[in-house]
């Protein structure tokens, strides 16, 4: 199956979208959503994201680099990136921008949809996707109990980090500073780093947060 977004010209549509369309199973998302596109399965509705930006692209892999080189030097985990699928609920699929799994589940992490419980999930919150980011799925990753979610907003310039308590997500919004990991010891963000027109040498940053760590 093959969904195009177009306006009323009947052209491509060219703006951020997030498109919901309802009447799906997750039987039927597992056999026809693409592998190459952002598309999640959430209560009976697949949710279709517009092609991401060169910046937000550039962000996930950086924030990616970091993550995956502190996890391999600490032995922590194993770090995923979308349109890999996690099946966080019996009825709601994610394709989060990055996940990171526990030591004890990378021999589970085979085939689609991935069935374990990532220890720490981020998304590069996007206009489009803001309340999304910041509600909805904030709300599904503390119900499937994912000790620790960070959303990092470029254009806010900060990082809503949600750690889970006994009611749910305790919230703290950093907006200078450094966010720091309960569920990856040692490992941190400057703020610094991440909202500036040009990033820094992912290499450089890695060296510090493991000298720090």
């Amino acid at each position: 199956m093959k969904l195009l977004v177009v306006d009323e010209k009947k052209e491509l549509f060219g703006e951020p979208y997030v498109l919901r369309v309802g009447g799906w199973t997750l039987e039927r998302y597992l056999e026809e959503a693409p592998d190459n596109l952002i598309w999640e399965y959430v209560r009976g509705e697949v949710v279709m994201y517009s092609p991401a930006t060169a910046e937000h692209q550039d962000l996930v892999f950086f924030l990616a680099r970091l993550l995956a080189g502190y996890c391999e030097a600490k032995g922590l985990g194993k770090v995923f990136m979308g349109p890999a699928a996690v099946r966080i609920l019996p009825d709601v699929v994610r394709e989060p921008d990055i996940f990171v799994i526990s030591p004890e589940d990378i021999p589970k992490a085979k085939g689609v949809p991935l069935e374990l419980r990532p220890i720490l999930v981020v998304e590069v919150v996007s206009s489009s996707t803001r309340t999304m980011d910041l509600r909805e799925k904030a709300l599904d990753y503390a119900e499937a109990r994912i000790p620790e979610y960070w959303a990092v907003d470029p254009q806010q310039k900060e990082i809503w980090v949600h750690r889970l308590g006994e009611r749910g997500y305790d919230v703290r919004r950093i907006e200078a500073g450094r966010a720091e990991s309960l569920s990856l010891p040692g490992f941190h963000l400057k703020l610094e780093w991440l909202f500036r027109e040009t990033l820094p040498p992912a290499d450089e940053c890695l060296k510090e947060i493991l000298q720090q760590g």
